[in-house]
């Protein structure tokens, strides 16, 4: 007899096989657990007194051709994998001149061979991108993505501090690294 537990969010998932023997009581015996293929991650800062915290699910490279293959050039991406990634702040940021107010944002991307660009959307809780709409912007701006040669194996975001009232976001995958200023609103 075989029994697989798993949870929604992929973090306790273990398959416990049970050995019968009409002789004995039956013996629990658990395998090792699989690691996830994309592990939901989470990366933070504080700047200054605002707290800015990203979640997403980090998808790895596995030999894949990312951009322009598993994700198309000119299409809405989730900027992860499986439920949208999103980005959470307690204090107004000014990006690309404009006030994002704070609050709980998804993050999406249009990547291209290009300027790729960047949506902060009020709909943060949406599987993919199955429920993105453009009308729900409160933030878009164009980025031109710096390329290496060296491949960042999982997709990673960092919130980095410049001084107390400034920052940068970054996103790296694959070849690719995205990275913009942000302000803290006075």
């Amino acid at each position: 007899m075989m029994l697989t537990i798993v949870s929604c969010k992929n973090e306790k998932s273990s398959t416990v096989k049970l050995k019968h023997d009409h002789n004995k009581a039956t013996e629990k015996v658990e395998e090792p657990k699989k690691k996830p293929l994309s592990p939901h991650t989470e990366t933070m800062a504080m700047i200054g007194d605002a707290h800015i915290h990203i979640d997403y699910s980090s998808p790895g490279v596995r030999d894949r051709i990312i951009f322009g293959g598993l994700v198309g050039y000119d299409q809405v991406w989730q900027a992860g994998a499986h439920m949208a990634t999103w980005l959470e702040t307690n204090k107004d940021l000014i990006i690309n001149g404009e006030t994002l107010p704070k609050g709980k944002y998804g993050f999406f991307t249009i990547p291209s061979k290009g300027d790729w660009s960047v949506m902060i959307n009020k709909n943060w809780e949406q599987h993919g991108k199955d429920e993105y709409n453009e009308k729900d912007d409160v933030i878009r701006f164009k980025i031109t993505p710096t390329l290496s040669e060296e491949i960042t194996e999982h997709l990673e975001y960092e919130v980095n501090k410049i001084n107390d009232k400034s920052g940068t976001i970054s996103m790296a995958w694959e070849k690719v690294k995205l990275e913009f200023p942000f302000a803290i609103k006075k």
